[in-house]
């Protein structure tokens, strides 16, 4: 995916640039004449995308911060305060230090004439999937029961994803625990314990033979080793990065054991809880697949789901499209199908999105109960097969004494 600076003209007749993100320049110039822009050029710009990159690291929006802004946006709106008027008390007042600049560059350009979803754009620190329900806000006169809507995904999504976090940080903290183990016995236990034989001209049984053999080559190149190590990491990190990368490691992702198919379900929840968010705000449903791809983190989904758009702007139904791409479960076609009959999908989406966030987080549960475990009966059986291999030239020490 690339981005690209688009000069653009409303409905209004107001002209401004935005960056969008697409594969290519037509596609980008689809994507803004789907939204009802008319596109004036379209052009790649490195230097100013890397400034606006280092814009948005520095004015990262927290999402808890975010949640509460929109909270108290809504209700001021909701009171009847002017959109200008209410972003002039949170620009000055929000909780958040760091959100009070950001409002403050919306507040002047709102001030300047353009629409909120304009400023929202322009500013560039915005969620992309809160931008486009804003914009379909504006155009249905139902901005507060748009914001509604997101505020509602907001909790859900992030709720979703502190839960999952929270999941997997004891089995992280194992694994840490038994890769430092492991290094202190490889590196520095070993090492004496080999001394100490070659002094005592102990013979060595095999096993413990072996694991001299693999443990001091270690410790007299560790700096060598760790630097590949580091090395390796950061050059597959960096290709991991890059769109062909990121699509190889995700086709890789769903055949894991387990965690493959859980790490699948969960990404089709948070697609189908964008996208149904955008919907019942009123989104076009070929705007909202768009936005709902680039707030998807795999990079092989986000295609699929650009891929479908594409089928849907042909005149494919929404449940044909996504078959076609073999990444969305046949349950969740179904229920997208029966939606797109009875015109109710939106809310279909919504208990999609619920089925699968509910069963990812079910079948988390259930395999961190035996994983956590089955780390910590390794973790016992691989120290307790080390620590043998070590005394047991004691024990033949101990035997030829008792016998002399």
């Amino acid at each position: 995916m690339a981005e690209f600076v688009c000069k653009i003209g409303d409905a209004s007749g107001r002209i401004f640039q935005q960056v969008e993100t697409a594969q290519s320049e037509d596609e980008a110039r689809q994507r803004l004449a789907d939204r009802g822009f008319y596109v004036f050029s379209i052009r790649g710009h490195l230097g100013l995308l890397t400034q606006l990159g280092q814009r948005r690291a520095e004015r990262k929006i927290r999402p808890q911060d975010f949640l509460v802004f929109n909270q108290q946006f809504n209700t001021l709106i909701k009171a009847g305060l002017p959109i200008l008027k209410a972003l002039d008390l949170l620009a000055e007042r929000a909780a958040a230090p760091k959100l009070r600049p950001i409002l403050q560059d919306v507040r002047q350009r709102v001030r300047d004439g353009a629409l909120l979803s304009e400023a929202l754009i322009a500013q560039g620190s915005f969620p992309p999937v809160y931008v486009t329900a804003v914009t379909a806000g504006e155009r249905s006169g139902n901005l507060p029961g748009v914001i509604d809507q997101y505020i509602s995904y907001l909790r859900v999504s992030t709720g979703f994803r502190r839960s999952l976090a929270t999941a997997l940080i004891y089995p992280s903290i194992l694994v840490c625990a038994v890769i430092l183990v492991m290094s202190y016995l490889v590196t520095y236990a070993m090492p004496r314990f080999a001394s100490l034989y070659k002094d005592l001209d102990v013979p060595l049984p095999k096993i413990t033979q072996f694991l001299l053999d693999v443990s001091l080559p270690l410790r007299n190149y560790f700096v060598v080793f760790a630097a590949l190590v580091i090395v390796a990491a950061v050059s597959i990190f960096l290709w991991t990065r890059t769109n062909k990368g990121a699509v190889t490691i995700d086709k890789l992702k769903p055949h894991v054991p387990i965690l493959g198919d859980v790490w699948l379900k969960s990404q089709i929840a948070q697609f189908v809880r964008t996208l149904s968010t955008l919907l019942a705000g009123g989104a076009p449903l070929v705007a909202a697949l768009h936005t709902s791809a680039s707030a998807i983190g795999s990079k092989l989904i986000s295609n699929s789901i650009e891929q479908a758009a594409g089928r849907v702007r042909e005149g494919e139904s929404l449940h044909a499209g996504l078959s076609e791409t073999a990444m969305v479960p046949p349950l969740a076609l179904e229920m997208i199908e029966v939606g797109e009959a009875s015109g109710a999908l939106a809310p279909m989406l919504t208990s999609v999105a619920e089925f699968y966030e509910e069963e990812v987080s079910t079948r988390l549960q259930r395999t961190l109960v035996w994983i956590s475990p089955a780390i910590l009966v390794v973790m016992a059986v691989v120290i307790g097969f080390i620590l043998i291999a070590l005394y047991l030239p004691m024990f033949s020490l101990q035997v030829g004494s008792g016998g002399g």
